[in-house]
C-alpha cells in the first residue's frame, strides 16, 4: 500500500513539472508581446494615443513637431481644463496672467521641468521641448 501511495505521489510531481516547463515554453513572439504589456508608464504607447507615433517617430527624426493644440489635447488637457492638482485652467486670464508676468521663459521651464504638482513636460516624456512651448503658448492665447 504505502508503495502504490509513493508511486502516484511521484506520479503527480512528474506531470505537475511536465505542465509547468510546458507552461514556460513560451514562444519568443509571446515573450516579446508581454514584454511590451508591461513595459512602464513611461514608454508604453496607448492605443489611441496620437503622441505615441509621433513621439517614436520623432526618436527618429522622421516626424514632424505636433502643433501647441496637439499636444494639449493629448497631454495637457486633463489637468489645465479641469484644475486638476492646482493647475492653472486654460482660459482663466487673471491666473495666466499672473504666470505671464513672470516671464515666457519661467513657463517654459516649468512646462519642461516641472513645479509644483506638474510633473516634468507634463508626463508626456515624447514632447519635445518646442512642442511643449507651443503647448504653453496654445494655452496662454487661449487665456486672454
Amino acid at each position: 500500500m504505502k508503495t502504490a501511495a509513493w508511486v502516484k505521489t511521484g506520479m503527480a510531481l512528474v506531470l505537475s513539472g511536465l505542465l509547468a516547463a510546458q507552461a514556460m515554453a513560451i514562444s519568443e513572439s509571446k515573450k516579446a508581446a508581454i514584454a511590451e504589456r508591461i513595459k512602464p508608464a513611461g514608454e508604453v504607447c496607448v492605443e489611441g494615443d496620437s503622441s505615441c507615433a509621433s513621439g517614436v517617430a520623432a526618436a527618429g527624426g522622421t516626424a514632424a513637431a505636433r502643433s501647441g493644440k496637439e499636444v494639449y489635447d493629448a497631454s495637457c488637457m486633463a489637468c489645465h481644463a479641469t484644475g486638476a492638482a492646482g493647475a492653472p485652467k486654460t482660459g482663466d486670464a487673471a491666473v495666466w496672467a499672473d504666470r505671464l508676468a513672470k516671464g515666457k521663459d519661467t513657463l517654459y521651464s516649468h512646462a519642461i521641468n516641472g513645479f509644483n504638482g506638474m510633473p516634468a513636460k507634463g508626463l508626456c516624456m515624447t514632447c519635445s521641448d518646442d512642442e511643449l512651448h507651443a503647448a504653453v503658448d496654445y494655452m496662454l492665447e487661449n487665456s486672454k
